[in-house]
Order: C-alpha cells, then sequence, then structure tokens
C-alpha cells in the first residue's frame, strides 16, 4: 500500500474502536455528515475518550458548534478532533474556533507479518485474560492519572478484543490490549510500571500480541504512538505515517 493508503487504515479503524469504547462504557456517540464523536461522561475531563473523527473538514468546522452543545449537555469538559498530515485548512479553523493544539501522536503501522520479535527480559511471562478493570488501573498507575479516570476502559467488553498482562518475578507489571477488526489488528493501552520501564516489557507484550493476531489470520496492524512509546513500536517493526494532531476544547 501507498504511505496514504497507510495513513487511511489507521485513521479508518479509529472511529470504530472509539464508538465501541464509548456505548460499552455507558456514553453515547453524535454522527453528521461523515463526523462521528464519541461522548464518554465517565471521563469528562479526559479528551482522548471524548474525540472527534472527520471524512471532510469542510463538514466537521461546520459542526463545530453543534459538537460543543452535544458535549456541554454530557457535562463533558474536554474533546478533541483527530486532525491528519497536510489538513491545514481544517487546523486553521479549530484554531479560530477555540481549540488547541494539545497533542501530536503519530500513525503507525505495518503488515503483521513484518514483526521483528525481541528476547524477552529473563523471568517474564505473558498472559491473556479478559480483563479490562485491570488494565484501565495499570494505565492509570504507568500514565500518572487518577483512580477512576479509565472508568469507560474498564467497562469494556469488546468481541475480539485480546489482552494480555506481563508478570514479572511474579507480579503484574504490564499490559497491552489488541482489538480485531476487519482484518486490522488495532493496538491500545500499552502499558508498563514505573518502577519496570527499561526492561523491554511493552515491547514484548507488544510483540507477543501481533504475533498471536497474524496467527489468528490478522493481515495488518495500526495504532497512534506517543513520544514515549515511539521507539518500543519502531523496534518491533512498525513504520510512521505521519503526525496525527490532537486539536482539543476545553472549559
Amino acid at each position: 500500500m501507498s504511505e496514504r493508503d497507510w495513513l487511511g487504515l489507521v485513521r479508518a479503524g479509529m472511529p470504530p474502536f472509539w464508538k465501541a469504547m464509548a456505548l460499552d462504557g455507558g456514553g453515547d456517540t453524535w454522527e453528521r455528515d461523515g463526523v462521528v464523536g464519541t461522548l464518554i461522561p465517565a471521563a469528562p475531563k479526559r479528551s482522548v475518550f471524548n474525540s472527534v473523527f472527520y471524512e471532510d473538514g469542510e463538514a466537521l468546522l461546520a459542526s463545530l458548534e453543534e459538537l460543543a452543545a452535544a458535549y456541554d449537555e454530557a457535562d463533558i469538559e474536554a474533546w478533541t478532533v483527530w486532525v491528519p498530515r497536510g489538513d491545514e485548512a481544517t487546523a486553521a479553523g479549530l484554531e479560530a474556533a477555540g481549540h488547541k493544539l494539545d497533542a501530536n501522536p503519530r500513525a503507525m503501522a505495518m503488515e503483521t507479518a513484518d514483526l521483528k520479535e525481541p528476547e524477552r527480559e529473563p523471568g517474564l511471562e505473558i498472559r491473556e485474560k479478559y480483563d479490562m478493570a485491570a488494565v484501565a488501573r495499570l494505565n492509570e498507575i504507568a500514565y500518572g492519572y487518577p483512580a477512576g479516570d479509565f472508568a469507560a476502559v474498564a467497562a469494556t467488553e469488546l468481541e475480539d478484543m485480546h489482552v494480555y498482562f506481563a508478570d514479572l518475578d511474579g507480579e503484574t507489571v504490564g499490559t497491552v490490549a489488541l482489538w480485531d477488526y476487519e482484518g486490522d489488528g488495532i493496538l491500545a493501552w500499552v502499558a508498563t510500571l514505573p518502577e519496570a520501564r527499561g526492561r523491554g516489557i511493552s515491547t514484548s507484550l507488544s510483540a507477543h500480541a501481533i504475533a498471536e493476531a497474524r496467527d489468528r489470520g490478522v493481515e495488518t496492524t495500526t495504532l497512534q504512538a506517543t513520544k514515549l512509546g515511539y521507539p518500543v513500536y519502531e523496534r518491533i517493526g512498525y513504520r510512521d505515517y505521519g503526525v496525527l494532531q490532537m486539536w482539543e476544547r476545553r472549559k
């Protein structure tokens, strides 16, 4: 596929993933003219849970005030619009409307056949168990969020979601989830506890999840990488297909 195709694949999986998260997490969705917004009142201050995606920038900009009203009605204090590289007109329109550039995650993807499997830390064991409450708590601790901020994650019961945990010397130190969606494996909720970082935990977890997805017949895998996660994914074969700006509106 071309770079544009890969970027399109990353973006294509994001609305269904977050829509499913919203509906499982006790929230709702807002949809008009190819614009999709997820509303998760359980996470009113975390804009990433309240994400907006679009196909046409003009339709998105025309919908902003309706979206703002929907988020206000749901008592959500922060929401964000994901803008792909090259769409300067939409970014400029969001800035003019009062949104601020909050983050610049990278769109990353690869064929599962290209996975580079690392050597594991001695004593590291990886197990599969569907326990989204544990995934939520590990992510809260790993990234410094208060308990309960990831309640929407804890409530998730998605079909075809595969959840893994890393145990080191008998203690759970990391987690990752991978959702099979139309032949693509969407990697999410990668977290390693601070005291266990630097030992390849997230790398091994991610590679294990992708290897199992490959064995199930999943051909590609996609994700949105933070600065912290980027080198982890690059090491196991993911390629960078450009920035995905997050333009946030916050009360």
